[in-house]
């Protein structure tokens, strides 16, 4: 038998490009008087504007106007952005972190880089692990979700929810109540993912209705919700929307065209501007396996305009009427999976077993229904944000707020916040410039 002798690769060899022509990022200040600029420049590759926006929105970044270019084997942005009071980004840490996550260090490591505490998977927080639920949307599921995992000695940590067209997903961190390291007996994991998948299901038959599992990968949370969702194509779920979901005059506009001079798809975004937006889009877009080549971003006054020159992976444009009309639907599920109207509920109390599930029920018992949920842990400080709605979906009745903290005033601190505009006519109003800004939160407590 003839022997085969193949070539030798060098392991670096995939790194060497980047390390002959390492990234190049500048944090500008001085251009412009009302905004920082952030310039990156490097070797393009696969994921890189994903990658690179994912970052600066984990910093709750407010992207303002941004220009694209990937045409070629050379990837350079320049990004306009503001803190979420509309301020330029004169903290030195911030400045720090965004020059080594985008710098030659931050591109040359393994895995994925993120802000701390945003992705998934078993030791992404520590000691704990993560499950995936997804499943029918329902008033109260969250709180008999976390009555489950406080009976079985679980103790959550922190979690992620979103709701949308009737369909709930979540990403739960937890550990043993006692140990507070995580679970890896196979028979008490089984034990919570049955009953889990029981509540999920309700009264369906149908495996396919609800769904757990454990995360043993390491994908950044937000686009982990997103990847769940279109998975279990919500986006199909349009007439499962309500006027009070997304009333019509705040439906985005998305159209796709095609560019016959360069031969791409361009896809065009007019929406209400809100945080993350950008990140959203580009998110759904990469996992739709579609590459942007150039982009332009800007926001109008309350509105955002955003043009993206598209191609699938495998070079081709979108041609016929069904792939057009996929890419619009599953936009418009990104865009509307963060957008939350209303009241949102700003619960810090003391961490303790059971927290969650206390809160949660409480809720419930006030025929709260809550429509998005972010619950994190600081130290000894459990931080919950709860966006809710009444339990047909109508704006909460204050005096119901009122009863709230009255019942849990003594024992944590609790935070109303109503978006101004929520109360004007759609016409005037728009989508809540709404987004979960754990960074300050971080601050807060650590300080």
């Amino acid at each position: 038998m003839a022997r085969v002798c193949w070539p030798y690769f060098d392991p670096e060899y995939e790194n060497l490009s980047v390390r002959i022509n390492p990234p190049r990022v500048s944090v500008d200040n001085t251009s412009y008087r009302d905004c920082t600029l952030i310039k990156v420049d490097s070797v393009n590759k696969p994921g890189i504007l994903l990658e690179v926006v994912q970052i600066l929105s984990d910093l709750d970044l407010i992207i303002t106007k941004a220009y694209i270019s990937s045409d070629g084997g050379w990837f350079m942005d320049v990004f306009h952005v503001t803190d979420q009071h509309g301020k330029k980004i004169t903290d030195g840490k911030t400045i720090d972190y965004i020059e080594k996550a985008l710098g030659p260090k931050g591109h040359t490591t393994n895995g994925v880089n993120s802000w701390p505490g945003k992705r998934v998977g078993v030791h992404s927080l520590g000691d704990y692990t993560a499950i995936e639920l997804i499943g029918r949307d329902r008033p109260g599921l969250l709180s008999e979700i976390s009555a489950i995992l406080t009976n079985l000695h679980f103790n959550v940590v922190a979690a992620e929810v979103w709701t949308h067209n009737g369909r709930i997903a979540c990403v739960v961190y937890v550990n043993d109540d006692i140990t507070c390291r995580a679970v890896d007996d196979p028979t008490r994991l089984s034990i919570m993912e049955e009953q889990l998948k029981n509540i999920l299901r309700g009264c369906e038959d149908d495996e396919q209705v609800a769904r757990t599992s454990f995360s043993m990968g390491f994908t950044h949370i937000d686009r982990r919700l997103h990847q769940m969702l279109f998975a279990d194509r919500d986006y199909e779920g349009s007439g499962l929307t309500t006027e009070v979901d997304h009333p019509t005059s705040f439906k985005p506009k998305i159209t796709v065209e095609h560019c016959e001079d360069k031969d791409y798809s361009v896809v065009n975004v007019r929406c209400k501007d809100r945080a993350k937006l950008m990140f959203d889009i580009v998110c759904t877009l990469t996992d739709m396996q579609y590459v942007v080549f150039h982009a332009a971003i800007s926001s109008d006054g309350p509105y955002a305009s955003q043009e993206y020159y598209i191609r699938h992976m495998d070079g081709c444009t979108l041609d016929t009427a069904g792939e057009k009309d996929r890419v619009i639907k599953c936009l418009e599920a990104a865009i509307q999976r963060r957008v939350s109207e209303g009241l949102s509920l700003e619960l810090c109390a003391k961490d303790r077993v059971g927290l969650l599930s206390e809160v949660t029920r409480i809720l419930r018992e006030n025929g709260l229904s809550v429509t998005r949920a972010g619950v994190t842990t600081i130290g000894e400080k459990a931080v919950n944000i709860f966006y809710v709605r009444d339990a047909s979906g109508n704006a909460v009745d204050m005096k119901t707020i009122e009863a709230l903290r009255k019942e849990i005033g003594h024992t944590m601190m609790l935070e109303v916040k109503k978006d101004p505009a929520s109360a004007k006519a759609p016409e005037t109003s728009g989508w809540a410039k709404t987004s979960f800004f754990f960074g300050n939160l971080l601050e807060k407590f650590l300080a």
